[in-house]
């Protein structure tokens, strides 16, 4: 994997930046602080989201902006990626308002669906990125610091053996659950067991022999009722059918009746509508006659000649609609013609006055900044005049320390020297002042005890007192301690004379300072306007240039709107002539479509009347066959009269009620024995449904019996497989152990060769161990801070190397990224690091990414990107540098 382009908006510190990144070893490069690590969290947040950061995600966005923009380009595996985040803030909370991956598959739209596959594609997620490519910034010590346990589990996240033990795991759970499906099947098939027996000792075959036997005797007396039921219900039909007979004779003989009333009344009003028809015919020929007349007249308008025939118009027509298309047509182009040259001259002239408008403003501008530059000028006047006064202050303020006992800058620190020693004379004089006090008063009581005629010292009799003299003491010291007092006394106020000028000096160091502050802010503001108005001045050399070319262009384009407006002109005076033209051809195509209209609709009018004539003939003929009809029904009706027999009709109804009555005692008998039939059908059914529940019953204990032996097979090949992937994990533990232990310690002797160290061990619990020249081994705590870092860098740097080398062969993988390694190294140790860094190009490592402030990595940089931070505004920007010669050592 390779990254290739980082581009950033609002992010952190950064306003808007674009970074390029190439292969081999880049160095950002810059102060503390200025915002190097942030372009590294930036592409750590553009892969992986919301689990990149520590904080949250209102951090990221740039104080003062309401929203943040992250764009990365990366190669990995021959293909290109491109990942674009952004950040919105609603309120105080700030959410992902978009996230998009594009791949060479197509687009993926989601944080989570992004972080998944950008999981799947590195085969690594955040944590792993971490611990594998990605040093951050103060956990150059991380995996050192690590306990065994926490190591392994680092490690054996990267190299994918975690999975193996979550198989394993997944395994074990799989066959405690085969367990207890196992126990659920044995008492399955116990409870089937028992069913079974229960149903075979209830002799359901018996009992299902006496129930058909039962129902074959009920079905046979069914039959013969529903036979009888059959006789009766046929003499019942031939009877209906009698009745039935006679009934649809009357009904037909009054139909008969009404059919000829009927006829005779349609025959009547048929012979009225012929009669109409007969006038609508004269009708219809004088119209023809009218239309004729009008179609001679209209002919002779539209200059035809007599005879001449409807198709003849209908071309005719057609040949002036389409020279009236083409009139039309030419007069559009015309018009388009005419609208775009007069859009064009007004567009010009609008042209015209906003470019003369736009000189004047570039001449009003020019003024304005020649008034700014005056002003200007007269400001750095005065700016220099102040700068000038600063100076003489700055001046006279050292003066003060021409005769003093310190130089300018060492005024606080006699200061505090001299309060010290007041402090401690302050001391002196309180201890003086209390042995004072004391003296006094036991001067005063030895004096008490001599008039008392006691000792003063003991308070004995005074007579052979060996202490009478210890009065003239105790005077000589409080005269002492008089004297000494005064004597401090006085040295306290030459102290206190003394801190008046200190302090009196301090302040004029002080206002020094802040001159010299000021003095230099006045200069950089004097250099700052200095240059603005050199800017001003070419400024409005470029504006009276751009006005005298602004006015230019206006003159041209004026003449184009001229030019314009002249052929707008011809094209409205061809329009006229068109239109004129046009209202001719108009004037006769209505002519001939007023002589079409007359030839259709005498067409029409031939076509009514004989249509008239076709209608009132077919009423003849259908007049024709109603009396036909006529005489058949009146032959009909007297044929049914003479057939109608009443006495056949009262037996019919005689026998029809016998049938009846039988048919309502043998229907009762048949539902009795219906029912009993359905009772004994349903209890068959059910001895059958419990013959097929225990054939059932058997398979299913057969099924059972089958899944508990494959459950017991099931339960062996699981134990088997978590063996198996425990046994496999230990053994691909143990080969990455080796192969990494063999990268750690040519990688630590790269950077550590000819030194006090022998190698390093790494057990398969990853406990390391580094055994010095003489054999006596060392925790890797006990190395020094910039030992231990090189130490845990090497480490780092050999679990990149196993990674990307594979063991069975190589493997993409993200760039190595070192954040600020450096921190915990003297410049003895930063050399070997620039080795151990050349180490990792040399054996193939594409890119390598390292942010630093030390100037001995830069030169071990193939790229240099150097960051720097705008005090005033805080913004970050960055910058590529000039490629460095490569260090070779």
């Amino acid at each position: 994997m390779r990254f290739e382009r980082l581009r950033l908006e609002d992010f952190k510190p950064y306003g808007e930046t674009d970074l390029r990144l190439d292969r081999g070893v880049t160095v950002i490069h810059g102060i503390n602080g200025s915002g190097k690590s942030s372009l590294l969290e930036a592409c750590f947040f553009a892969l992986y989201g919301a689990s990149a950061l520590e904080g949250t995600l209102e951090d990221v966005i740039r104080n003062g902006a309401e929203d943040a923009e992250i764009e990365l380009w990366f190669a990995h595996g021959g293909e290109s990626y491109r990942i674009e985040r952004r950040l919105r803030l609603s309120g105080d909370r700030a959410q992902t308002a978009k996230c998009v991956l594009e791949t060479p598959e197509g687009s993926i739209d989601g944080a989570r669906d992004v972080e998944a596959y950008i999981t799947e594609l590195l085969r690594m997620d955040a944590d792993a990125f971490v611990n594998c490519a990605y040093v951050r910034q103060g956990e150059v010590n991380k995996l050192i610091h690590a306990t065994p346990g926490e190591r392994q589990d680092m490690i054996d996240d990267l190299l994918q053996l975690g999975r193996l033990e979550e198989y394993r795991e997944r395994v074990s759970e799989a066959r405690l659950g085969v367990s207890d499906v196992r126990a659920d099947v044995e008492g399955r098939l116990r409870e089937l067991d028992s069913q079974i027996e229960e149903k075979e000792a209830r002799e359901l075959p018996a009992t299902l022999n006496e129930l058909e036997s039962e129902l074959n005797e009920v079905r046979s007396r069914i039959e013969r009722y529903e036979e009888n039921e059959e006789n009766a219900e046929r003499t019942r039909e031939e009877s209906i059918e009698t009745l039935e007979a006679h009934e649809e004779t009357r009904e037909e003989l009054s139909d008969l009746e009404e059919s000829i009333e009927e006829l005779r009344g349609e025959i009547s009003e048929t012979e009225d509508e012929r009669e109409a028809l007969s006038e609508r015919v004269r009708e219809s020929r004088e119209r023809i006659s009218e239309l004729e007349s009008t179609r001679d007249e209209r002919r002779e308008e539209a200059d035809l000649e007599p005879g001449v025939d409807r198709e003849t118009v209908e071309e005719r027509l057609e040949a002036l609609e389409d020279d009236h298309d083409e009139l039309r047509e030419a007069i559009r182009e015309a018009s388009v013609e005419k609208q775009q040259a007069s859009t064009e001259a007004d567009s010009r002239a609008e042209r015209a006055e906003e470019l003369d408008s736009r000189a004047e403003q570039a001449r009003e501008e020019a003024a304005a900044l020649e008034t700014e530059i005056e002003t200007g000028e007269d400001a750095l006047e005065a700016r220099r005049d102040a700068l000038r006064e600063l100076d003489e202050e700055i001046e006279a303020r050292r003066e003060r320390f021409s005769d003093a006992p310190v130089d300018p800058g060492g005024a606080d620190d006699w200061l505090a020297e001299l309060r010290e020693r007041r402090e401690e004379l302050r001391e002196r004089e309180t201890e003086l002042r209390a042995s004072l006090e004391s003296a006094r008063e036991a001067v005063s009581e030895g004096e008490r005890l001599r008039e008392a005629g006691k000792c003063p010292e003991c308070g004995q009799p005074v007579e052979d007192s060996p202490h009478v003299d210890a009065l003239e003491e105790r005077r000589e010291r409080v005269g002492t301690l008089e004297s000494d007092l005064s004597a401090l006394r006085e040295r306290i106020d030459d102290v206190e004379d003394r801190i008046e000028r200190a302090e009196s000096l301090a302040e004029a160091e002080a206002g020094i300072d802040r001159h010299r502050e000021r003095r230099e802010t006045l200069e950089e503001l004097l250099s700052d306007r200095t240059e603005q108005l050199a800017e001003k001045r070419d400024r409005v050399g470029t504006l009276e240039t751009r006005a005298e070319e602004l006015a230019e262009e206006a003159d041209e384009v004026r003449e184009q709107a001229a030019e314009a407006r002249e052929r707008a002109t011809a094209h409205q005076e061809r329009i006229a002539e068109l239109d004129e033209e046009r209202t001719g051809l108009v004037e006769r195509i209505e002519r001939l479509e007023a002589l079409s209209e007359t030839l259709d609709a005498l067409e029409d009018a031939r076509g009514e009347l004989e249509s008239v004539r076709e209608r009132r003939e077919g009423l003849a003929t259908l007049n024709d066959e109603r009396r036909e009809r006529l005489a058949e029904k009146r032959e009909r009706k007297r044929t049914l009269e003479s057939e109608y027999d009443p006495e056949r009709v009262d037996r019919a109804m005689e026998n029809k009620r016998e049938a009846e009555e039988y048919l309502e005692k043998v229907r009762e008998k048949l539902s009795e024995l219906a029912e009993r039939e359905a009772d004994l059908r349903d209890r068959i059914g059910g001895v059958r449904n419990e013959l097929d529940a225990l054939d059932a019953l058997r398979e299913r204990r057969e099924d059972v019996k089958e899944r508990l032996d494959a459950l017991d097979s099931l339960y062996e090949e699981a134990q088997q497989l978590q063996e198996m992937y425990a046994r496999l994990r230990a053994e691909l533990r143990q080969r990455n152990v080796d192969h990494l232990e063999r990268m750690l310690n040519e990688t630590f002797d790269l950077v550590y060769q000819n030194d006090a160290y022998a190698h390093i061990e790494l057990t398969g619990e990853y406990e390391l161990t580094v055994y010095q020249k003489d054999g006596s081994p060392l925790d890797p705590d006990q190395l020094s801070g910039g030992e231990r870092a090189l130490f845990n860098l090497s480490l780092r740097c050999a679990i990149y190397r196993l990674l990307a080398e594979g063991i069975d062969g190589s493997a993409p993988m993200p760039p190595l990224i070192l954040d600020e390694p450096t921190v915990f190294l003297d410049s003895g140790h930063v050399s070997k690091l620039v080795d151990l860094v050349e180490s990792m190009r040399e054996i193939g490592v594409e890119q390598i990414v390292v942010v630093s402030h030390d100037d001995e990595l830069v030169g071990a940089a193939d790229e240099l990107v150097t960051v720097r931070k705008d005090p005033t505004t805080n913004r970050s920007t960055v910058e590529r540098g000039e490629e460095p010669l490569l260090v070779t050592k």
